[in-house]
């Protein structure tokens, strides 16, 4: 049974105390929110010291932390301490800092329940080159991948795949589209050719210059992967699974992006059964709890390939608003297991990330018909981070991207790793 966000308005749990991480993401603001609507406390857990939470009026306390990724055992023995002293029922990782949670979870669960899996089953879907593997070992939908170590396997694996079609290169370690490689046509008027009517060939024009990254950038350690390039629609999708059952889905449409292959900042929910089945066999085969999600593509055959994985909190959360049946699967999912019942989204939802919209809607100006449908896919819809009656995060989205350009600037950085330098995990302790 598929229940719609929005559909019940009950609750069968008492009231919990939940803490959670990833103070700095627009998602996990969002779901503070969700969780207060429905009358629980929240509580947050931060290593920076501006983040949208930070003054919303729906958490009760926030906490600034060390840093998860360069202080790991002092950040994991401050979430001991928060969950004794704050009396913790529920911790929920949002953002890549689930990693380390996850290498402190048996320490944790004494004091509350943990959404997170094992450390080895979050590297393996996090892996862009193990998740595929683990992807086509069930039988699913996947492109042609290849595992990179050197520069010297970067130019033999180019010469040979260049030959047969385009190819997508980026770190097996990476998120939002961060030093991602799209193919690109360049004019090569030394290798141009014309065919029997006299027109320029384009197998001979198509000349893709790639070099390979530094050995720094590139190596046994930081891998990098070759994955055919699927030309179609991309879709993505958020799921929440509870020992290997779906408790509840979304998936979006994300075609407003920061630059053209960057991080999501509109989002619509479309029904796609393609997609669902390709997650629900999925989380069943691998046995998996907590949140999860996917980035496809549906390809001119019409079928969805699944690129890469990303287990934790994604966008997708935001088309649940406001959120009351996405609440019950994340702290009664075995009580959703038992009803069957599958939360989605309602019909039609749309959200997005103002500011960086804005910023989508300049790149829109100059192509054919593109602005008017900007402007129709803003029209209506929701922004995040904006609510009446909890306004301060709205001024302090600007004190985040500030603080984040800073560093960006003395790290010498894009702005998108500037925001996770310090929560990012590159498989430590593997």
């Amino acid at each position: 049974m598929t229940t719609r966000s929005g559909e019940t308005r009950h609750r069968t749990v008492a009231s919990l105390r939940v803490l959670l991480t990833g103070g700095r993401a627009p998602v996990t603001l969002d779901l503070a929110r969700m969780l207060h609507r429905a009358g629980h406390r929240v509580y947050v857990a931060e290593s920076a010291l501006r983040h949208l939470t930070r003054s919303s009026s729906a958490v009760e306390q926030c906490a600034v932390v060390p840093s998860p990724r360069h202080n790991t055992r002092a950040y994991l023995a401050e979430l001991e301490r928060l969950a004794q002293d704050w009396q913790i029922d529920l911790l929920i990782p949002m953002c890549e800092e689930v990693f380390y949670v996850a290498q402190g979870a048996d320490r944790l669960r004494v004091y509350c329940r943990v959404l997170v899996t094992t450390l080895e089953q979050l590297h393996e879907l996090h892996h862009k080159y193990e998740f595929i593997q683990l992807a086509r070992s069930l039988g699913l939908s996947v492109p042609d991948t290849h595992l990179i170590h050197s520069r010297q396997e970067w130019m033999e694996a180019q010469s040979v795949l260049g030959k047969v079609g385009d190819w997508v290169w980026k770190p097996v370690y990476s998120r939002f589209a961060a030093k991602v490689r799209m193919p690109t046509l360049m004019n090569d008027e030394a290798r141009a050719g014309t065919d029997q009517e006299g027109n320029v060939s384009e197998k001979k024009r198509r000349h893709f210059r790639n070099d390979p990254p530094d050995e720094v950038a590139l190596s046994s350690i930081s891998p990098w992967v070759a994955q055919a390039y699927i030309p179609g629609q991309m879709l993505c999708t958020y799921s929440i699974a509870h020992e290997g059952q779906l408790v509840a889905h979304a998936t979006y449409d994300s075609r407003y992006r920061t630059g053209s292959v960057g991080a999501s900042v509109f989002f619509e929910h479309v029904g796609h059964e393609g997609a669902l089945a390709w997650v629900r066999q999925f989380v069943e085969a691998t046995g998996f709890s907590g949140q999860i999600g996917f980035d496809f593509i549906e390809g001119q055959d019409r079928r969805v390939y699944a690129i890469e994985c990303n287990p934790r909190a994604t966008s997708g959360i935001h088309l649940f608003h406001p959120g009351d049946d996405l609440v019950r699967a994340l702290t009664e999912p075995e009580t959703l297991v038992k009803e069957r019942k599958m939360i989605t989204p309602a019909r039609g939802s749309k959200a997005m990330l103002m500011l960086p919209m804005l910023g989508s809607g300049v790149q829109q100006i100059f192509g054919k018909g593109k602005l008017r449908a900007w402007i129709a896919a803003w029209r209506g819809t929701r922004d995040v981070v904006y609510v009446g009656q909890d306004i301060q995060p709205v001024f302090e989205q600007f004190g985040v991207v500030l603080a984040a350009w800073r560093l960006a600037r003395s790290q010498k950085c894009s702005l998108t790793e500037a925001l996770t330098h310090d929560i990012e995990w590159n498989g430590e302790q593997q």
